[in-house]
């Protein structure tokens, strides 16, 4: 590929830009995610089957950034934001491994994403001289991803907005323990309220004229494009010493880490069935049954960094497969309950000395009912957050103490504050047109 590639709006009202246009906007004009004009195509044989995460990274992500003045700088954005490793462990039963996310700064998946985009930006110049303003709703992860990656970084602003009393009470001291350049708003509603909040604001042409706005959810193709790295390399990995391809189980909410890895699997890499984990939540698990679908309000989970009814992500998966039976074909989704997960999180604590968060305990009771079924193909279970970051769930569960990883054990020593909002559009606004925001 050789011409620039394009980006279009999944709702097709807004101009086509580059990727850094994209990425410096966030959402499109119209409302919409932004999309390549068309996936590239990679072969097995492009990637150094030696080389490290960003090494896959700076490979799978370059025919993305062609022609557009980021492309020089990929392989430095690669080195800078994927920094530590995604390790594919063998798990002690069932045949199975783990995809382990959850090794960077936050202890959560989403430092590949929030680095990666911050890394881009902190390239990309402005025109304007007025401070950037990034806004992130968050469900539990996201924000404190997002503001460790701003965190000091001049000229921009991070404003992360989680449900009130929704998150953990270690993932919402992480999102208040940054200051400086970092902001936490507690919204009183769920995460969906926030994440409306976040568009509108994002959507409105007069805010946006006083107060530059950007976005750091998956929303961002910047968060999304990074994703795929992870699941390209321990495919190859896989499909180097195997040949054959690996299947995936994917914790989901918002829907990007699984678009991601769906992604990975249309541009050819070898990417075998991707099964999507749910929580209480049902949205995508009716879809994919056969259902119309039908966003509704969130419930409240243990694991709450999926409690999503409205997959912003939506837009994209549709645009990826525009006839559903055929993505349905190719893919399946299945909620679990709360009494389920407390279920697998303890049998696994006790049977096989294995501990991990509520989320991935989604994925792994998929792995066991695959098992139980009598499916004996190659599956990774993708472990997207750390168990410490939820150890009023976990540890109950599994009768003993989880060790805190050093980078969240330092975070949780700072003190932390957010400042209340209510769960309303105009709030938002109103609040970040303030002088004292200024």
């Amino acid at each position: 590929m050789t011409e620039p590639l394009l980006y279009l709006s999944t709702r097709g009202r807004s101009p086509a830009v580059g990727i850094s246009g994209a990425i410096a906007a966030g959402l499109a004009p119209d409302g919409g995610l932004y999309v390549p004009e068309a996936l590239p195509r990679l072969s097995p044989d492009a990637f150094d089957p030696h080389g490290t995460l960003a090494d896959t990274a700076a490979t799978l992500l370059a025919p993305f950034f062609v022609g557009d003045p980021l492309a020089q700088a990929l392989p430095a954005i690669c080195r800078e934001a994927l920094d530590f490793d995604t390790p594919l462990r063998p798990l002690p039963h069932r045949d199975a491994h783990m995809l382990e996310l959850f090794h960077g700064p936050t202890a959560a998946f989403k430092d590949v994403g929030a680095r990666f985009l911050a890394a881009c930006l902190r390239r990309l110049p402005r025109k304007d001289e007025r401070p950037l303003t990034i806004l992130v709703a968050t469900s539990g992860d996201t924000g404190a991803a997002v503001g460790a990656a701003f965190h000091h970084q001049p000229n921009v602003r991070v404003v992360i907005l989680y449900p009130d009393g929704l998150v953990s009470p270690r993932q919402a001291h992480q999102l208040g323990c940054f200051g400086d350049n970092v902001l936490a708003l507690r919204v009183q509603g769920r995460f969906d309220d926030c994440q409306r909040m976040v568009k509108a604001a994002l959507n409105d042409a007069e805010l946006q004229a006083e107060r530059p706005l950007s976005s750091a959810n998956s929303i961002s193709l910047g968060r999304l494009l990074p994703q795929m790295s992870y699941y390209a390399h321990a495919s190859l990995a896989w499909w180097n010493e195997h040949h054959t391809p690996l299947n995936f189980i994917i914790p989901t909410g918002n829907l990007g880490n699984a678009l991601a890895a769906l992604w990975v699997r249309e541009i050819g890499l070898p990417v075998g069935e991707v099964c999507l984990a749910c929580n209480a939540n049902a949205t995508l698990p009716e879809f994919f049954s056969g259902a119309d679908y039908r966003p509704r309000d969130a419930i409240a989970t243990l694991a709450n960094a999926m409690d999503v009814g409205a997959p912003s992500n939506f837009e994209r998966l549709r645009w990826t497969f525009p006839h559903a039976h055929e993505l349905r074909a190719q893919t399946q989704a299945m909620s679990v309950d709360d009494a389920t997960i407390r279920r697998t999180l303890t049998r696994h604590a006790r049977e096989y000395d294995d501990v991990f968060c509520p989320h991935t305990a989604t994925a792994m009771h998929l792995l066991d009912r695959l098992r139980d079924a009598g499916n004996t193909a190659p599956w990774a279970v993708v472990s997207t957050a750390h168990p410490a970051k939820f150890e009023s769930v976990v540890e109950p569960l599994a009768d003993r103490a989880v060790p805190v990883p050093p980078a969240l054990a330092a975070m949780l020593q700072r003190s932390a504050s957010a400042e209340p909002m209510a769960a309303d559009d105009e709030a938002l606004k109103r609040w970040l047109r303030e002088p004292a925001y200024a």
